[in-house]
């Protein structure tokens, strides 16, 4: 199968990276607006050769891997594939590109969140095995063409990654929780110390702790702007709930509450329960 990614940047370069050591993958080609991507992209080997928007629809498979008001877009733009072509989008959102997505190509479509990622972006991030044994949650497969739905299976299952069904609905909820809100708090805890420290205390005094809770913040501008917008209401419900959650604490603080405090801490400890 002959491969074209959109978007060269880490879950673009990454997947590239992953799909060139598959054997029933014969070419991958990139498109990118970002000519130094492109360049780098070339540079890295990460795709065969970079080709123009127009072109890339007669490959077999067309990842979507930009930030995903972008994607909207591309599928608009993509109405004329043939009937065997598989897209597959890897955006953090799902329910509004999946009721975006035009009626003449919805058997082509395939809505796909990959739960992984780092805190970097550009082809210059990619990295080798990003995609081996992390989740990739499929949406409304329902919806996908027969074939659509077993390209997609094949190729995550070739990736080494644990597939999940979902409502694209379900899908954002869950996704506001776990992924979104804490960029929120990431973003905010960075801005927060920005606004009160100078540039040598921050690197003087930030140990394990804040280096780990300000890691997301380094994330891309554009690419998270675009997710809070499409997951608003479900973004802003957790951040309520958050913002219960932290209230709550501050006024065990503040009301000198020592053992409610010690009793918050050990519930929050039960998280790793689960993870660890």
């Amino acid at each position: 199968m002959n491969v074209a990614i959109i978007g060269l940047g880490l879950m673009g370069g990454s997947l590239a990276k992953s799909l060139k050591k598959l054997d029933f993958i014969s070419t991958i080609v990139g498109c990118d607006h970002n000519k130094t991507h492109q360049k780098q992209a070339i540079e890295l080997d990460l795709v065969d050769k970079i080709v123009k928007f127009n072109e890339l629809k007669t490959y077999d498979i067309i990842f979507l891997a930009i930030p995903v008001d972008g994607i909207i877009s591309a599928l608009n733009n993509l109405t004329d594939v043939s009937e065997k072509t598989t897209i597959i989008d890897l955006g953090g959102t799902k329910a509004k590109i999946v009721s975006s997505v035009p009626q003449s190509i919805r058997k082509n479509f395939v809505a796909a969140h990959p739960m992984t990622g780092t805190e970097n972006f550009g082809p210059t991030a990619a990295v080798d095995g990003l995609y081996e044994n992390q989740v990739v949650v499929l949406c409304d497969l329902e919806h996908s063409g027969e074939k659509q739905t077993e390209v997609s299976r094949k190729i995550f299952k070739a990736l080494g990654m644990k597939k999940y069904f979902m409502s694209a609905s379900e899908h954002d909820r869950h996704a506001a929780f776990i992924s979104h809100m804490p960029h929120v708090i990431s973003y905010s805890l960075a801005n927060t110390v920005m606004n009160q420290e100078n540039k040598n205390n921050i690197l003087a005094l930030a140990a394990g702790g804040f280096r780990s809770m300000s890691r997301l913040a380094k994330s891309s501008a554009t690419m998270w702007e675009d997710i809070f917008r499409q997951n608003k209401s479900n973004l802003l419900e957790a951040i309520e709930l958050f913002e219960d959650e932290l209230k709550l604490l501050k006024q065990n603080i503040e009301e000198e509450n020592w053992e409610e405090v010690h009793k918050n801490i050990e519930a929050g400890n039960r998280l790793h329960d689960i993870l660890d």
